[in-house]
């Protein structure tokens, strides 16, 4: 019984495979579409309540302005994640708030919620909890 017990409970732990998906920042409501990208992984905004009023929006925040006309939707936002155990650690997360670009963690929290940490440096770190849409 106890065997059972074990494997009941591996079988729900989740893995760093789990941050892979869709899911909703509570900044603005923000979609992000998380993927694989080689052995990292890297995200994509799919939308936010800026876009859904204005579909054309702009990265007009970036410190780039070569980058401030493109459109934030479909812009890189999660990149250079590495895995470490069940945490991906190490990666770069763009806020198009304000344009710049900060080091970041993602947590595995269960299977339906992630913890992304941004930070300018440690301890100046803001850490938000997405859940995931699909």
């Amino acid at each position: 019984m106890s065997l059972l017990l074990l494997a009941a409970l591996l079988a729900a732990t989740p893995s760093a495979d789990t941050a892979v998906g869709t899911w909703r920042s509570p900044t603005k409501n923000a979609i992000i579409d998380v993927e694989k990208c080689g052995a990292s992984l890297c995200g994509h905004l799919v939308s936010s309540d800026g876009i859904k009023a204005d579909p054309g929006l702009k990265d007009v925040n970036n410190k780039d302005p070569k980058l401030q006309s493109r459109p934030l939707k479909g812009s890189l936002m999660l990149s250079g994640f590495r895995r470490d155990g069940n945490d991906w650690v190490d990666g770069s997360v763009y806020n198009g708030n304000d344009g710049r670009t900060y080091g970041g963690k993602i947590t595995i929290i269960d299977a339906n919620s992630i913890k992304l940490r941004g930070c300018v440096f440690v301890p100046l770190c803001k850490t938000e909890t997405w859940t995931r849409v699909r």
